[in-house]
């Protein structure tokens, strides 16, 4: 053992790549090596497809909310305007969700969190086709929103930390799933809410509400309007499969860079070496190789940080909780290590908020705008479910151009964001100008296919630009930021609804504008580095 510690010892003092690294990224930058040398091996395929399981099921609810909302206006009897708080509940639960997620996934682990928030999200979406009133609605919606919110940050956390470096376009591709998932809602939509749904009155209206006329009336009843209910307990069934699939068909490893910032370079390799099993591959990483960086005459850059420190081993793992606490502060302030650091995360935050501002109004009120749209121009109910398909289909295609973009010399990340982003607003401010079945379906398809490519560049690259320490919170508080305003913009989109059908669109396509600036203005030096 002796001569294979001076062995690692020597090659460590004799790597250039090591000298201006601290002590956590020289071990991150060996784990790099190991999984680059492994590929993406079976074990990789794993971890993405259930990371895109999540993803789908965000989407998937994020839709449905749009879908159900105007035969459960139907039968509940609420009014427009309270139609927000169905999609603030939502976005109240998903804002909880992405900040205690986000935390506690670079407190706790990615393993439990992994698991816990698709756990979550299964319960009580089993539950949400169960209740006859609104406020009970409200309250579930709200539970299913704080699983569903730590699904995104977490995810593309996890995903990054195990995929080989020249594989890392697949975190954009990690977004195709989003668009997998509304169509499938669409479809699953088509199919229940048509059929079993209230039909119209003799007068040729909607037939009202049941609690807003005398007894005996007809009325909009819970039996004959079955279908978003057959919906919401379906997408329940979803999230239980997916959950099932993490937690009893693939037992997911923890990730070997939150176990080596937590001090616990032992339990890295042996998750490395079942990777290497599962993979067929040889591991030829050892706890020789993280000791021989252990030492202070080869701990470069990182004998200036605080002892003990990130990645520190067993000294990190057995200190007093004094100098835990002094570590777990240490990591917060990478998010504001240097004034371009600084700038990076405010400006995050800033594309966050407006992104999310603007696709939480698209998809809580377009299907709604566009059910209305297509009534003033007699096409039918189920035409329009069929419209909703044939739109949310073209966000797949959305997701593969992000992806492609990531390697275009020129264009990247950067650029691949800025120009959906501005396509995406100017599509919503076209769809309010205009109302025929052609351009109803062109519009909202192009706002569908820039809102993902947008979001696939802009999800796939924000856990890039920031250190595994602190990646699961940078991109939870990224996510609460955004959450947190999407509570607010549904209230407000309702409002204009009532007055005018094209107040959200306005009000959607001038946040997301916001966003490309606030991209636009990001050093282009955070775009496609080195992950550790």
């Amino acid at each position: 053992m002796e001569e294979s510690y001076s062995a690692h010892r020597l090659r460590v003092l004799n790597d250039p790549e090591m000298e201006t690294l601290t002590l956590y990224e020289q071990k991150a930058l060996l784990v790099n090596r190991e999984l680059d040398a492994h590929g993406m091996g079976k074990y990789q395929w794993y971890i993405f497809f259930l990371c895109g399981f999540g993803y789908l099921i965000d989407l998937l609810y994020a839709q449905a909310f749009g879908l159900v909302a105007t035969p459960m206006m139907q039968e509940l009897g609420f009014s427009t305007p309270a139609l927000g708080n169905l999609f603030s509940s939502f976005s109240a639960g998903l804002t909880a969700g992405a900040f205690v997620w986000g935390v506690l996934v670079d407190i706790i682990g990615r393993q439990y969190a992994f698991n816990l928030t698709v756990l979550i999200a299964a319960i009580f979406g089993l539950c949400l086709g169960a209740p006859s009133n609104y406020d009970g609605i409200l309250v579930l919606t709200a539970f299913v929103g704080f699983g569903i919110g730590g699904n995104i940050p977490i995810d593309t956390t996890i995903c990054l930390e195990f995929l080989p470096q020249n594989r890392r376009f697949l975190l954009a591709m990690l977004s195709i799933f989003q668009p997998i998932g509304v169509v499938i809602c669409s479809g699953l939509a088509y199919g229940f809410i048509p059929q079993y749904s209230c039909g119209d009155g003799a007068d040729g209206k909607p037939l009202p509400a049941c609690n807003s006329v005398a007894s005996g009336q007809p009325c909009c009843t819970k039996a004959s309007n079955m279908g978003w209910r057959y919906l919401l307990y379906t997408l329940g069934g979803i999230c239980l499969t997916v959950f099932f699939l993490r937690f009893v068909v693939f037992r997911f490893q923890e990730s070997p860079k939150f176990l080596i910032y937590r001090g616990h370079d032992e339990k890295a390799v042996r998750v490395l070496q079942h990777i290497a099993k599962f993979n067929n591959r040889e591991c030829t990483i050892t706890l020789e190789a993280f000791a021989a960086l252990n030492d202070e005459d080869t701990s470069g850059a990182s004998r200036e940080t605080v002892k003990p420190m990130l990645g520190g081993g067993d000294a990190q793992a057995k200190s007093s909780f004094g100098d835990k606490m002094k570590v777990e502060f240490s990591r917060y302030k990478l998010l504001f290590a240097e004034s371009s650091v600084t700038r990076l995360t405010i400006l995050v935050w800033i594309t966050y908020i407006f992104d999310y501002w603007g696709f939480s109004i698209a998809g809580s009120f377009l299907p709604n705008i566009l059910l209305q749209k297509n009534r003033a121009i007699s096409i039918s109910l189920k035409e329009t479910y069929r419209d909703y398909i044939i739109i949310y289909s073209c966000g797949i295609p959305g997701v593969l151009v992000g992806s492609l973009m990531y390697a275009v010399p020129f264009i990247g990340r950067k650029w691949a964001m800025i120009a959906s982003s501005a396509l995406m607003a100017t599509s919503l401010f076209l769809f309010a100008a205009v109302n025929t079945e052609a351009s109803n379906i062109g519009l909202n398809g192009m706002e569908y296919f820039f809102q993902s490519m947008f979001n696939a560049v802009l999800y796939g690259w924000t856990p890039e630009a920031y250190p595994a320490p602190i990646r699961g919170t940078a991109c939870g508080l990224a996510s609460f930021w955004g959450r947190l305003f999407s509570i607010v913009s549904p209230l407000i989109a309702a409002h204009l609804l009532s007055l005018s059908l094209n107040g959200p669109l306005y009000l959607a396509g001038s946040g997301v504008f916001v966003s490309t600036v606030a991209i636009l203005l990001i050093p282009t030096r955070h775009m496609g580095a080195k992950s550790y």
